[in-house]
Formats: structure tokens, sequence, C-alpha cells
């Protein structure tokens, strides 16, 4: 009786390990307790191996029947130039991902951050027409202010950008022109420097990529600020594929003794959808699979999954904002917590 052979390469180690470790959990958890998989085979055996270790040549070797890709977007992107089997995007979020034809991508691109945030300002808030971009040259903050820029001009909405090279940011905040809403990305240091700098001024709204998650700003620099997140267990909408939110955070918790990171959520939602493909095609072959999941629609407790053209349109970034010292989802409407309110 077969038994699949699973593999995962992602950041155990450096600067990324704590979502790496994450998705490593959140993916033995999906082997031991949560694999559905076609009737014949025993179980799943799963070999994690660390990216920042160069170990890509190490897995590859031992012939998995199925890959996932590591958390991050700039090592996803390097094992996507670097091996040619099918791999499962569940931890990088840059757009350009979505141009490589044996990546399948689970979570929504970084080009969507923002542009789900710009909705709900339009939506709520008609009235409000004025943008200011304050992101870095990296190709993350581009790629963010970009999908920013596109639907700001979608909801003839006026933009205005300002570019800083990570690290610099405190020398160009002076250039960011004045408007009604500012939209901060950089890495994750970059904007601790100088959130409270750049909400000293009169905006109406400000948000930025660190305060979509909880780990990021500080108690002080984040109240009020707007962030994009692609999960918050509480809000998850009800699965029709695999175990629910309140399942996994239970079940989670009980193995590592925390709550799961979106991380998480992401790469145990790839081991669902690996295994409803698997069940369709009955075969590990990954040309079925392949095929299998450009057909699938479905949602996993991570939200819906459809792709089109490689790009994963299915799933919803979800907004939140930081009210009273606590993270309420506003967006999507039919997962708001609370109302989205204005500094002023």
């Amino acid at each position: 009786m077969p038994v699949l052979r699973a593999a995962l390469v992602t950041p155990l180690s450096g600067p990324l390990a704590l979502y790496g470790r994450a998705s490593a959990a959140a993916l033995c958890l999906w082997a031991k307790q949560a694999a559905q998989l076609p009737a014949g085979y025993t179980g799943v055996t799963l070999d994690v191996y660390d990216s920042e270790a160069d170990a890509l040549q190490a897995m590859l070797s031992n012939y998995p029947d199925v890959v996932f890709g590591p958390y991050g977007s700039g090592p996803m992107l390097r094992v996507a130039r670097s091996c040619t089997r099918l791999i499962w995007n569940h931890g990088g979020a840059n757009s350009r991902l979505a141009q490589f034809p044996h990546v399948i991508n689970v979570l929504s691109p970084a080009s969507m951050y923002f542009a789900s945030g710009l909705r709900a300002l339009h939506t709520m808030y008609p009235a409000l027409r004025t943008v200011s971009l304050f992101h870095s040259t990296t190709g993350f903050g581009r790629d963010v202010a970009a999908g920013a820029q596109e639907e700001a001009q979608r909801l003839q909405m006026s933009v205005q950008s300002v570019a800083f090279p990570s690290g610099q940011a405190s020398a160009r905040i002076g250039l960011i022109p004045p408007a009604e809403c500012l939209l901060v990305v950089g890495n994750f240091a970059d904007e601790q420097a100088i959130i409270s700098q750049v909400r000293e001024r009169a905006w109406r709204f400000v948000g930025c990529v660190g305060a979509g998650v909880e780990e990021v700003l500080t108690p002080e620099q984040r109240e009020g600020l707007l962030g994009p997140a692609q999960w918050v267990a509480r809000t998850a909408l009800e699965p029709d594929e695999g175990p629910d939110a309140r399942w996994f955070v239970t079940r989670y918790r009980q193995e590592v003794g925390s709550d799961p990171p979106y991380a998480a959520a992401q790469a145990f939602a790839a081991g669902i959808v690996y295994a409803r493909c698997l069940r369709e095609t009955g075969n590990p072959d990954e040309k079925l699979i392949q095929a299998a999941a450009q057909r699938l629609t479905c949602r996993t407790l991570f939200g819906a999954f459809r792709l089109e053209q490689g790009k994963q349109v299915g799933h919803q970034i979800v907004l939140v904002q930081w009210q009273q010292g606590q993270r309420r989802v506003v967006w999507p409407l039919e997962q708001a917590e609370r109302p989205l309110y204005s500094f002023r």
C-alpha cells in the first residue's frame, strides 16, 4: 500500500524562520491528521528541509511525490527558478510567481494587499479621492505599490507615490505629498522606524503592511492603522474542503503551544487543496495534478481557491484596523467585526 511522500523546503533559520517553522508545523499537522487521500494510500511522510541551507537538490534527490515551496517571496522565487517540479506555493506573495507554469499559487499576490483596502475605503467613504504611496524600491514594495496604483486609478482616485531604498525611508518622509490616505510598504524594519513619524501628519487614513499582523508594530504605533491580512482565524468563512478554522487552531495549539499565524494557515490549505486534486486524479502524476488544480474551485479554512492564468483570484485579502488595542477585520463586509473609522 503506497505512502505519499511529501517534501517541504522552507526557512528554518535566518530572518524568515518564525514563519518558515510555522509552515512546517502546519504541514506536519496536515500530514498526520487531515490528509484525506484516495483509497489505497496508508498515510503521508513529510520531509522538511531548510531553504537557508541550500537543500533543494538534496530534497529532489529523494524523489518526493509532492513539493511544497518555502515561506517568503525571495526564497520561493529562487526555488521556482531552480526547480522544474510542480511546486505548491503557500508562502511567496510576489506577483511574478504567477508567470511560472509549474507553480500552484495558494495565497493572494502582493499586488492585492492595498487594492482591497482602497476598495473598502471607496465603498465606505466614496468622497475620498487622494492617496499617497510611500514604498520601498524592493520587488515586494514595487509589487504592492503597483497594485494599489492600478486600483486607485480604477476607482478614479488621484494617487502619487514616493519610493525609498530599504533603510533610507526616514530621509524621504518629507517628500510625501499631502493626501487623505497614506499607504506605506517596506520591510518590517522600515515600517517600524517610520510609522510614528508619518502618522503625525493630517491623514484621514494610514495603512501599512506590518499593521496586518500582530508581530510587527508596537501597541503605541499601530492604534487606528489599517493593514492587509491573508487570514484571520476568527472571521474565516466555513470551508467546503477540509477542517474549519476552529479545528485547525485547536489542533495547532495542541501541537505547537501557540496560535497559528497566517503562514501556518496558508501551508495547511496547500496540503488540503493538493489532497483534493489527488483524490480527483487518483494519481500523483504532476501533469494530472496541475490540470486538476487549474480547474478547481473550492474553499478551505484559508478561504477560496481559484486560479486564473496562474494567479490566485479566489482568495480575498481582508483589511484590518487596530481599534482599542485589538486587530479587527473591517473588510470584506461579510467578515467585518467592526466598522472602519478615520483618524480625523
